[in-house]
């Protein structure tokens, strides 16, 4: 669902062909913010995820008009189509011929939840049917909630596209050139669907995909919304833009992808506390060491500077010292206090890790399991990330920082310090 919201976010600005029709345009504005496209898909994705795998169409059908009901009400401006708000507030809501593509944006869970395409197009097409039970509508649905079942289950870009023009008969075979210069804001699914995966089978990875289906303009949100659904399946998401979309959405919302994320599998994503969210920079490193690519090293160096700006902090090791191997460093600008007395005065200074080279490293965890591979000193204090990447860039006697030194770890330089800082002031200049 984290696809389909953050093409939302990301395309709400240019709704109504107010964009360029251009690829090159900033991700997050402050016009960027959520929609009906991302209330809804949370509102489907919550209802199927109370009735279970194995639910009836009735019960299937209660859950998602109950669920997208009380939804509504609690969004009632985000953005509704007029027959669909009058929907929302009708105590007996039935369905009305709609072919719009509404049903299509608001399926991706039903693509996640089920073991056979079969099945997952079965309830694609009941969560369609209680609003959009025109052929077209359902149609619409069952084809996204379709590509997302083949793109997770490892199906090639060919496979997926073949299976949609046999199954659907969506023409596929105009490239985004083609569709661009006549392409404008039409809100059925038949206009709608086709040129969402057109814009993900054209795409390199999650983000070139979503950049694609804005690039075409009209509905750019819903556009976006459906082909980020199909691209999260198949290329996955980078860790930075699950933690921008976290930070974009209201916590009711986080708690329903939370959920979510334990049925299918994935570990949750936590950004609120100081100490949560070090996850994505595992994760980013984890990438890294599978990938062994300039995209997943800059994953890295971008997740480790959301965590600077979010206040990200980690466990760094402090040795006790008669002499200071750092004599510029005020350990209570890190930690009230920078004196223990024991039975006398003891000094603090941060704990390093020699490399095979000799050279001396600061060394950071990401949480209390990494700091346990291996013996390190008894006084372990939590720091914020920048703090200690800023001591790593200005102290000589060390080469920069290391991110977990005993498991799968990351060296932070001093030019890759400086890389880390050029981004987080690129990113508030951007938000101011």
């Amino acid at each position: 669902m984290y696809g389909a919201i953050l093409g939302d976010i990301i395309g709400s600005p240019f709704e109504f062909d107010r964009g360029d029709k251009t690829k090159e345009f900033d991700l997050f504005t402050k016009g960027c913010d959520f929609t009906d496209d991302s209330v809804m898909t949370i509102a489907v994705g919550e209802a199927l995820l109370a009735v279970g795998p194995e639910a009836a169409v009735k019960e299937i059908e209660d859950a998602v008009v109950s669920n997208m009901q009380d939804w509504g009400k609690h969004y009632p401006h985000a953005g509704y189509g007029g027959s669909f708000r009058h929907w929302l507030k009708d105590r007996h809501p039935q369905p009305y011929g709609s072919y719009g593509n509404g049903s299509a944006m608001r399926v991706s869970a039903a693509g996640w939840l089920y073991s056979t395409i079969e099945r997952t197009r079965e309830v694609a097409r009941w969560t369609a049917a209680v609003t959009h039970n025109h052929p077209e509508g359902i149609k619409g649905a069952e084809a996204t909630a379709s590509c997302i079942f083949l793109a997770r289950n490892g199906a090639s870009k060919e496979e997926i596209g073949d299976y949609v023009k046999q199954e659907f008969h969506y023409d596929l075979n105009r490239t985004l050139d083609e569709i661009r210069p006549y392409y404008h804001h039409v809100e059925s699914c038949q206009q709608t669907v086709p040129e969402a995966i057109t814009a993900f089978l054209e795409a390199e990875d999650f983000e070139d995909a979503v950049r694609n289906a804005v690039s075409l303009g009209g509905d750019t949100d819903t556009l976006a919304a459906i082909t980020g659904s199909i691209a999260e399946a198949f290329f996955g998401i980078p860790a930075v833009l699950k933690a921008e979309c976290r930070n974009r959405i209201d916590p009711e919302m986080n708690r329903v992808l939370d959920a979510f994320d334990e049925v299918i599998g994935r570990n949750n994503l936590e950004a609120d506390e100081s100490l949560s969210g070090n996850d994505l920079i595992e994760n980013a490193i984890s990438n890294l060491y599978e990938n062994q690519n300039h995209e997943s090293f800059i994953d890295v160096i971008t997740t480790v500077c959301f965590r600077i700006m979010n206040d990200g902090q980690g466990w760094v090791p402090f040795v006790t010292v008669s002499g200071e191997m750092f004599p510029n460093l005020d350990v209570s600008t890190l930690q009230e206090g920078d004196r223990l007395t024991l039975d006398q005065e003891v000094r603090l200074r941060m704990d390093t890790v020699a490399a095979e080279d000799g050279i001396e490293w600061l060394y950071i965890f990401t949480n209390e399991e990494e700091s346990h591979k291996k013996p390190v000193p008894n006084v372990v204090m939590e720091i914020p990330f920048r703090q200690i990447l800023e001591i790593g860039l200005h102290n000589d006697k060390v080469a920069g920082v290391v991110i977990n030194p005993f498991g799968k770890y990351f060296k932070v330089d001093k030019k890759v310090i400086e890389c880390i800082f050029d981004a987080c002031r690129q990113n508030m200049e951007g938000e101011a």
